[in-house]
């Protein structure tokens, strides 16, 4: 097996590995990533993508990439082909790729949250000093008849608008306050961050395409601070992707979660949706039992990883 540095391949090189994992995307997650794979591309072209590949007889077995932000290194994928020894390389690609990110000055946190579509990441994470969370990949069906809707509790509900931005992440700064998820992200451990992460969930294609008619917002009525917020994108064509969903503490444990994903679920039937996907910590129980209760079903679970923990 062979390592090279990512800057130093072509798209044409790891095309197949990118389809290939495009499908993964499809099949298990009813995700459509090509547009970030798009966007992959791109920097590939540019050969601005720090990572590497591992090559096997002179085909492309495998590639992994990161990102930095400051001070932090984001793991933004790992894939290896079916058609080779997936732990194996799999293991290679994570150790050269962290052993490089972790000679760049002033590096001092790492963030990882990767699909085990090439077999498990926990061993080799641990190994390099990972502190490691479960998550899960849950799936709704809009399609099944669901429970009357909870009542917003005089709260008024208002649907979202660009001018939300600067409250929202406010918002989120304070319902992740010593929450599982600051561990994992550390986006949401300050206001600024956390308008940095709205920003990439609303403004750019990672997460899908923003639906402002299914995204809501709850405030006390005559106040501009939020109490709550439910965030949804298209992740293709008729599946949604809750991005965001949080509420104040002080006004958590009295439904409005619930009143909010019952009312993006509804908005998103009207639209012809048909499916609606999220992402929750395996820790948060709380929300766990909530989507559960929703008619959400975990239909994957993956690993997310923070250095040092």
């Amino acid at each position: 097996m062979n390592i090279v540095d990512l800057r130093q391949t072509t798209v044409r090189q790891i095309e197949p590995l990118l389809e290939e994992e495009a499908r993964h995307w499809r099949d298990e997650l009813h995700w459509d990533y090509r547009g970030a794979l798009e966007l992959i591309k791109r920097f590939l072209d540019a050969h601005a993508l720090a990572g590497c590949v591992a090559f096997e007889g002179g085909s492309a077995a495998g590639y992994s990439f990161y990102v930095l932000e400051d001070q932090k290194g984001l793991i933004g994928g790992l894939y290896v082909s079916s058609k080779f020894p997936q732990n194996s390389i799999g293991r290679r690609l994570l150790e050269e790729m962290l052993l490089s990110m972790r000679a760049i000055p002033h590096l001092t946190r790492i963030e990882a949250q990767l699909m085990p579509f090439s077999g498990p990441v926990d061993t080799p994470l641990l190994d390099q000093g990972f502190h490691l969370y479960t998550r899960q990949f849950m799936l709704l069906d809009l399609q099944k008849v669901h429970e009357a809707k909870s009542d917003s509790g005089g709260m008024r509900l208002t649907r979202w608008n660009d001018r939300y931005f600067e409250p929202c992440a406010k918002l989120i700064y304070l319902a992740y306050a010593n929450h599982v998820d600051g561990e994992i992200n550390d986006q949401y451990c300050s206001r600024g961050g956390a308008l940095k992460f709205l920003k990439n969930i609303i403004l750019l294609p990672g997460c899908g395409q923003f639906v402002p008619g299914a995204s809501f917002i709850l405030h006390e009525p005559g106040s501009d601070e939020l109490v709550a917020a439910v965030l949804t994108s298209e992740v293709s064509p008729g599946v949604g992707h809750t991005t965001q969903i949080c509420v104040l503490p002080g006004y958590q444990g009295h439904g409005l979660g619930r009143m909010l994903m019952q009312t993006s679920a509804e908005a998103l039937r009207s639209m012809k949706f048909g499916e609606l996907t999220l992402t929750v910590t395996s820790d948060n129980r709380t929300a766990v039992k909530l989507y559960e209760k929703l008619g959400f079903h975990t239909i994957k679970s993956f690993t997310a990883g923070v250095w040092p923990h």
